[in-house]
């Protein structure tokens, strides 16, 4: 592959995480190789990833303390990216396609931009309208959201909702990193819930999306329902 996968990637055998979530244990070439874990969460929250064949990419920085970062694992006929910040740049390169019509003129689009210091994952000047983009890993059809609890999130929702109440427009875009999950359920007995819920009364849009790893790298695939219930597992 050429975007998703860099000229020179390896494969490995998943063998542990280490303490330090960001860091993992990888056997490659029959040798044990310490490797960095683009996720801020521990990855047994969402996957059985041991003895498992991993994607790897090697590391931005030449004199990184680990060579390789976790980039996906095969599922199925595809994959499933374990970078959990590629949500962002598969909203961003498909943000142009009809599928996002709704949020009108989008010529202007920017990342990381401030907004009554609220820092944006993507920003459309055209419209001024803030899109937040949130990532998903499950093996399941219906897969929970949140599947752990985040605080940072719970601050981000409580400042949308004062964009918000100044009249400001924002959309909420849910991820799945890979092409099987068909809907994304959102637990109503959740602290998550109840903040949500309040942006979405003041007006803020909620969406949720596939993604598909091909040559071109990843991109959103389609659109699936977000619904609310209380979730047993």
């Amino acid at each position: 592959m050429k975007e998703g996968f860099s000229d020179n990637f390896k494969t490995g055998i998943f063998i542990r995480e280490l303490k330090n979530r960001f860091l993992c244990e990888v056997e490659i070439d029959s040798e044990s190789v310490v490797c960095y874990v683009p996720s801020s969460c521990h990855l047994s929250n969402f996957l059985k990833l041991y003895k498992k064949e991993v994607i790897l990419i090697p590391t931005a920085t030449p004199k990184s303390r680990t060579p390789y970062a976790l980039f996906a694992v095969p599922y199925k006929r595809s994959y499933i990216v374990l970078n959990t910040s590629m949500a962002n740049r598969a909203i961003e390169v498909s943000i142009q396609r009809r599928l996002f019509s709704y949020l009108g003129k989008r010529k202007a689009v920017v990342k990381e931009y401030s907004v009554s210091g609220y820092k944006c994952d993507l920003y459309i000047k055209d419209t001024d309208t803030i899109i937040e983009v949130k990532s998903v890993i499950s093996t399941d059809d219906r897969a929970n959201f949140p599947t752990v609890y985040s605080e940072r999130t719970l601050k981000q929702l409580k400042c949308l909702r004062e964009i918000l109440n100044s009249g400001g427009q924002v959309c909420f875009c849910i991820v799945s990193l890979h092409p099987y999950v068909k809907e994304i359920v959102i637990n109503q007995d959740s602290d998550f819930y109840r903040e949500l819920k309040q942006c979405l009364d003041l007006g803020m849009r909620l969406y949720g999306y596939t993604t598909r790893l091909n040559e071109s790298g990843l991109k959103i695939e389609r659109e699936i329902p977000v619904s609310f219930n209380v979730c047993w597992n």
